[in-house]
C-alpha cells in the first residue's frame, strides 16, 4: 500500500524538479522581457505571449524528463486526460499583463501535488532572481533562508495585497472588501501576480492577501509558501482552502480572523453570501 505523501527522497526529487523548471521557464522570459513579441487577448482571462508559450514548453520538458508518470494542469497546455496520483501544477507566466508593459512583477510558479495535496512548490522570479520554495512539512524557503510571515498584530498596521478580476462587470463586487479593508490598514498594494503576492506574503512583506476567480495554477505554489511559512490559508468563510476553490485568504494567521470577518461582512452587503 503507497504511502499518503512521497518519501523524504520522492520529496527533494520533486523540489529540485520545481526549481529546475521554474529556471528553465524563467530564463525563456528574461530572454524576452523588455523585446517585440506576439500578445494576443483570452477571453476574460486577460493576454498571453509566445513568451507564455515557449515558457512553459521549457518547464514541462523538465517537468516529464523528472517524472513522465505525472499528469499536468498548466495554463496554456490544459489538463493531460490521464488520472494519475501524481499531478504537475504550473502557470509559466504569472503577471502576463505586467509583463507585456515591461514592469518587473512576474514570475514562474510550479507545484507538485500528490493525491489532491500540493508538497512541492517553486515560485520564481526571474528578474530579481530569486527561488521561493516549500516542501510540505519542512518549510518555505527563499534560496537557503527560512521563510517566516509578519508577526504584525494589528490590522491598522498592516500592508495587504489583492488582485482583480479580468471581468470588468464584478468590479463593483470587488471593491466592497478592498474599501472596507482600506478604511482600516496601512495600506493596500495590487502588484499584478497572485503568485508574487503569496511568495511576498510568506516572506512577511505583506501581511495578508486575498482574490477571488484564480485557477489552481495561480496559487498551488502560493498557498503552500505561506502555510510552510507559519500562515493561514483559507476561502473567504474560514473553510480549508483548495486550489480548486473561486477565493483565497492568506495571512500571517494573527491577522485571519479580523480579515475574514470583513470579507463576510462585505460578502453579505453585496448580497453575495460566500
Amino acid at each position: 500500500m503507497k504511502t499518503q505523501q512521497p518519501s523524504p527522497r520522492e520529496l527533494s526529487h520533486l523540489k529540485k524538479s520545481v526549481i529546475e523548471a521554474g529556471h528553465a521557464a524563467g530564463k525563456v522570459l528574461l530572454k524576452y522581457f523588455g523585446r517585440r513579441f506576439d500578445v494576443r487577448e483570452k477571453a476574460q482571462a486577460g493576454l498571453v505571449t509566445n513568451a507564455d508559450l515557449e515558457a512553459e514548453r521549457a518547464a514541462l520538458r523538465v517537468l516529464k524528463r523528472a517524472r513522465p508518470d505525472f499528469g499536468f494542469l498548466a495554463e496554456e497546455s490544459g489538463a493531460s486526460s490521464k488520472p494519475t496520483e501524481g499531478r504537475w501544477v504550473l502557470d509559466p507566466l504569472d503577471g502576463t499583463t505586467n509583463f507585456v508593459h515591461g514592469f518587473p512583477m512576474f514570475c514562474v510558479s510550479i507545484a507538485a501535488e500528490w493525491r489532491g495535496t500540493v508538497v512541492a512548490g517553486c515560485i520564481y522570479h526571474p528578474v530579481l532572481d530569486e527561488t521561493y520554495w516549500a516542501i510540505r512539512g519542512q518549510g518555505a524557503f527563499l534560496g537557503r533562508k527560512r521563510l517566516q510571515v509578519s508577526k504584525t498584530r494589528k490590522l491598522k498596521d498592516s500592508l495587504l495585497t489583492t488582485g482583480f478580476t479580468y471581468r470588468k462587470n464584478e468590479l463593483p463586487l470587488e471593491m466592497r472588501p478592498f474599501e472596507r479593508l482600506s478604511s482600516t490598514v496601512r495600506a493596500i498594494r495590487r502588484p499584478g501576480s497572485a503568485a508574487l503576492d503569496l511568495a511576498y506574503t510568506a516572506r512577511g512583506v505583506f501581511d495578508g492577501f486575498w482574490e477571488r476567480n484564480l485557477s489552481p495554477w495561480d496559487v498551488a505554489a502560493g498557498s503552500l509558501l505561506v502555510e510552510e511559512a507559519g500562515g493561514k490559508v483559507t476561502d473567504f468563510t474560514g473553510r480549508p482552502f483548495s486550489i480548486d476553490g473561486h477565493e483565497i485568504l492568506a495571512t500571517n494567521r494573527i491577522l485571519h480572523p479580523e480579515m475574514q470577518a470583513i470579507m463576510e461582512a462585505a460578502a453579505r452587503a453585496s448580497g453575495n453570501h460566500v
